[in-house]
């Protein structure tokens, strides 16, 4: 009789904790778009006005940004110093494999790569604003879907532990 209720305390609680971290996960994902934007911002502003060599831009927005979209500058800024590859879009690949970003993110991150150093200082900034459009789109949807989708994850994981752990005792 007990091992019924542990394990329907333990399939409540599992439920549960699914539910929540797919809020944790939006909230990173939400996170990581805004610190996007703010990057994508810092780097048009910096070429558009200092023309900085690509690995200082890097290391300007790594210094600025604390999570894991300033990490993914800071890994690129190294890959680019090492210039293992001559094309920067190769870098970018690899600094986004590296930073364990959210899909949405790497995938936006490796649409900057194939830009970056690849045109002229009207192409760089035309296709950092390409990416900063997409991004802030992607954030705004996030940000109106947002309390819906969060309470949602979350009651759906407890409803769905609660009713499992009817069906198991």
């Amino acid at each position: 009789m007990n091992i019924k209720w542990i394990g329907a305390v333990a399939v409540f609680v599992g439920c549960g904790g699914f539910g929540f971290r797919m809020a944790a996960i939006h909230r990173r994902q939400e996170k990581e778009l805004r610190d996007l934007v703010a990057a994508l911002d810092i780097l048009s502003n910096e070429l558009r006005y200092r023309l900085s060599p690509l690995p200082e831009l890097c290391s300007q927005v790594a210094a600025s940004l604390p999570g894991k979209v300033g990490k993914a500058f800071g890994l690129l800024r190294d890959e680019l110093e090492r210039q293992i590859a001559s094309d920067a879009s190769y870098c970018v690949n690899a600094a986004v494999h590296r930073a364990d970003l959210s899909p949405v993110v790497g995938n936006l991150f490796l649409d900057l790569g194939r830009t970056l150093g690849h045109f002229d200082l009207d192409g760089q900034l035309q296709g950092i604003e390409a990416v900063r459009q997409e991004a802030s789109a992607d954030l705004d949807k996030m940000i109106k879907e947002k309390d819906a989708r969060l309470r949602s994850y979350q009651t759906l994981g407890l409803c769905a532990g609660a009713a499992l752990a009817i069906l198991l005792m």
